[in-house]
C-alpha cells in the first residue's frame, strides 16, 4: 500500500511539473504592456464566434507557384494567416514548386518541425544539425512519393535536381512557424547589419559584404 501511495505521490509531482511551462511563442516577440488599449492576442487569433463559422473558413485552393523569380521556386504558404481555421490546431502546409534546377534556399522554421513529401520530380535535400552536434550535413535525394522530415529550428534547403519540374508538399507542426530565411536574414535586414560585424562573422573583406548587402535577396514564401 505504501507503494501506492508513493506512485500516486510521484505522478501527482510530476503532472505539477509538465503543466508548469510557458507555452512555446507563435510570434517572434512580445513585449510586456501594461495599456491594454494599445495590446494585441497573443499565441493565436481572437477567435471567430462558433456560431457563424462556415465551411469556407477551413478552406483554401493552392494554386501552382510561379517559379520566375532568381532562385527558381515558390513556396505557397497555408498557414493561419491564409486559412483561419487553422488557428489553434498546430498544424500548417506549403506547396513548393520548382523550376529545373530551382532552389528553395537554405532558411529555418523556428516554431515548426517540417515533414515533406515529393509529389513531382526529384530533390536533393538536407538539413544542418546546431553547433552542438558539430553541425552535421544530412542530404538525401528524393524522388516521387519520398518523405524527409526537417527537425524544428534547423536550417535546411531543397535543390530541384531533375531535368523537369518539381512539386513538393510540406506539412508542418505550427500553426505560425515561422519563416527565416539565412541570406534575406543577413543580407537584407532593416536596418542592414554592420558590416564589421559580417565581414568579422565571415572573415571577408568588407567590400565582398557590400556586394552581397546591394543584392536582390529573394523573398519566395508566400
Amino acid at each position: 500500500m505504501k507503494g501506492v501511495y508513493f506512485l500516486v505521490a510521484i505522478l501527482a509531482f510530476t503532472s505539477s511539473i509538465a503543466s508548469a511551462y510557458d507555452p512555446s511563442p507563435l510570434q517572434d516577440f512580445c513585449v510586456a504592456l501594461n495599456d491594454t488599449k494599445n495590446a494585441v492576442f497573443v499565441n493565436g487569433k481572437l477567435c471567430k464566434d462558433p456560431k457563424v463559422v462556415k465551411a469556407q473558413d477551413f478552406f483554401r485552393h493552392v494554386e501552382a507557384g510561379n517559379t520566375s523569380n532568381p532562385l527558381g521556386a515558390q513556396v505557397s504558404q497555408v498557414f493561419v494567416d491564409q486559412l483561419p481555421g487553422l488557428n489553434t490546431l498546430g498544424i500548417s502546409m506549403a506547396r513548393i514548386d520548382f523550376a529545373p534546377k530551382g532552389l528553395n534556399a537554405p532558411h529555418t522554421h523556428p516554431r515548426g518541425t517540417e515533414i515533406l513529401i515529393v509529389v513531382e520530380g526529384s530533390l536533393y535535400v538536407g538539413f544542418v544539425s546546431s553547433n552542438q552536434d558539430g553541425n552535421r550535413l544530412f542530404t538525401k535525394v528524393l524522388n516521387k512519393g519520398d518523405v524527409f522530415v526537417f527537425p524544428i529550428g534547423l536550417i535546411h534547403f531543397q535543390l530541384n535536381v531533375g531535368y523537369g519540374n518539381a512539386v513538393a508538399i510540406a506539412a508542418l507542426s505550427s500553426q505560425n512557424p515561422g519563416t527565416i530565411i539565412i541570406a534575406n536574414a543577413l543580407f537584407k535586414s532593416t536596418p542592414s547589419i554592420s558590416s564589421q560585424v559580417l565581414t568579422k562573422a565571415f572573415q571577408v573583406d568588407k567590400s565582398i559584404i557590400d556586394y552581397l548587402q546591394k543584392q536582390f535577396w529573394t523573398d519566395n514564401n508566400h
